[in-house]
């Protein structure tokens, strides 16, 4: 029988992310499995909501069911499919349970369900154990039953969306809807607290016909940000139209979003709609607002004024009906007081201003992208498997990442094929260390070293024993470790690699607990 806790977890309002890492844990301590793993369906890929036993970047990963025929064959069956030892079929976790490190598991027994909700395929529940025959004649009626808990708890996380739903006025029948339409279009990944606080002010604005202005570093993923907008808003049936102002030439900039007449210039053979018309009755997305030509400014601000366009050499104007969604790596108001951008024009499109933190600011989650560009990554060059060290983990989580996501992007598809030139044996497990990220040692953040490295200085000096000192940096590190895993006991124990017990009494005896 599962803990009753568990149990008493569907009659308790929690977080959703909370209900299901309790679930994949019991399930584990229930089998007394190396690692479970809770995935969805999000069109032809399953991607893990929740593991236990597997490494904390498997959760950035995306399964694309039709490169992983295990996945696959669970998917296809309503009952309980077994892979025992020396199955031919490879393993999508080979090298991603965590207490292996990397290393591969020649015997180890494996087992999957499939999951549906209200009739409708929702994902798959995945069990691993490194004893090859840890999974005894019952096991498969046992997991066909563990079966029904999950559906329970993943159905009772769906219920308290739509009534928060309801409660903020949404549209609930519509919103989910969305969501399953949109899975794919556009993912932004990852759990941080700044992330999820981000998500929902966007969902909330998203709602409004108000302009939005997007800030941030060049590579924290603006264009994911702006989709995200348009998909949850009303206009989400609508087109969204992407026009990158860096990228328009002064002299067509003016035609590209209002359009031209045949003969309005020279080489103008025909009447040409522009991205305003296109975009009309949708969203249009000025990607590098900053770039425009102040000519163009004074004409884009007309059409936010008063909502019509005119073409280049006509003679009438035409109503459109366009939400803007603008972004910008520049300080827009440095450049107004330096006149190279107009006031009246940023003040336009400046009434809901949202930051978007760089992804230095964002915790754990660089090891969630990690994971679902390693993954690209291994299907793109017909890896077996390809993970991260601990090492490496540790360069990723201390790095500045100037570049953002697109950085972290392109050191790991460099870091594979870098692998590649020095010998790795794809048909083998490939685990990334930090020569092959080739991170630039300038660029480390001084301060997360210290954190997360180094006891801090006022803690050394005051210490009247070794012992105060290294109880001092154990306590900080737990608690950043804490912070980092939301909470999470089971996901501390995994990153500082600690036996669970002996994680519980060591928080106790240094007062965390």
């Amino acid at each position: 029988m599962f803990d009753a806790s568990l149990l008493l977890d569907l009659t308790t309002e929690l977080p959703r992310s909370v209900r299901q890492e309790r679930l994949v844990s019991a399930i584990r301590v229930h089998f007394g499995c190396g690692a479970v793993g809770l995935l969805k369906l999000d069109g032809d890929c399953l991607c893990p909501v929740a593991v236990d036993g597997l490494a904390h970047e498997t959760l950035g990963r995306r399964f694309v069911v039709a490169q992983h025929p295990r996945l696959a064959a669970i998917l296809s069956s309503r009952s309980t499919v077994r892979f025992e030892p020396g199955s031919p079929l490879p393993d999508p976790y080979d090298g991603l349970l965590d207490s292996q490190r990397g290393l591969p598991l020649p015997v180890h027994d494996c087992m999957g369900i499939s999951l549906y909700l209200e009739g409708q395929l929702w994902g798959a529940l995945t069990l691993d154990a490194f004893d090859g025959a840890a999974f005894d004649d019952q096991a498969a009626d046992k997991l066909a039953h563990s079966a029904f808990l999950a559906e329970a708890v993943v159905r009772m996380s769906r219920l308290e969306e739509e009534i928060r739903a309801l409660r903020a006025g949404s549209r609930v029948s519509e919103t989910l809807l969305m969501d399953e339409q949109n899975a794919n279009d556009g993912e932004i990944i990852g759990q941080s607290a700044i992330l999820l606080k981000l998500l929902h002010e966007l969902d909330v604005v998203a709602n409004s016909e108000l302009p939005v202005l997007l800030l941030g570093e060049t590579g924290v993923g603006k264009e994911l940000f702006a989709r995200r907008l348009h998909s949850k808003s009303p206009r989400h049936n609508a087109p969204l139209i992407h026009v990158n102002c860096a990228a328009l030439p002064e002299s067509l900039a003016e035609s590209e979003l209002f359009g031209h007449v045949k003969g309005a210039f020279s080489g103008a053979m025909s009447d040409r709609p522009g991205r305003f018309e296109a975009a009309n009755g949708g969203t249009l997305f000025l990607d590098e607002v900053g770039e425009l030509p102040l000519m163009v400014q004074a004409k884009l601000l007309r059409t936010l004024q008063n909502g019509e366009i005119q073409r280049l050499g006509a003679d009438q104007p035409r109503k459109v009906d366009v939400r803007i969604i603008a972004a910008t790596n520049r300080q827009l108001h440095e450049q107004v007081r330096d006149g190279q951008f107009r006031a009246d024009l940023y003040h336009r499109l400046s009434v809901y201003p949202v930051p978007i933190p760089p992804l230095r600011e964002r915790g754990n989650d660089v090891l969630l992208l990690a994971g679902n560009f390693l993954e690209l990554n291994r299907a793109r060059l017909g890896f077996r498997s390809l993970r991260l060290s601990p090492a490496a983990e540790q360069a990723l989580c201390t790095y500045d990442w100037p570049g953002n996501v697109r950085e972290l992007e392109h050191v790991i598809s460099r870091a594979a094929l870098r692998a590649v030139s020095r010998g790795a044996v794809r048909t083998e497990i490939v685990t990334l260390e930090p020569e092959h990220l080739a991170l630039d040692a300038t660029v480390i953040s001084s301060a997360k070293t210290e954190q997360t490295l180094l006891p801090q200085a006022t803690q050394v000096e005051q210490a009247v024993s070794l012992k105060i000192a290294v109880d001092g940096y154990q306590r900080q590190v737990i608690r950043q470790t804490l912070e980092a895993c939301q909470g999470n006991w089971a996901n501390v124990a995994r990153r500082l690699d600690l036996d669970p017990s002996n994680l519980h009494k060591l928080a106790k005896r240094l007062g965390l607990k």
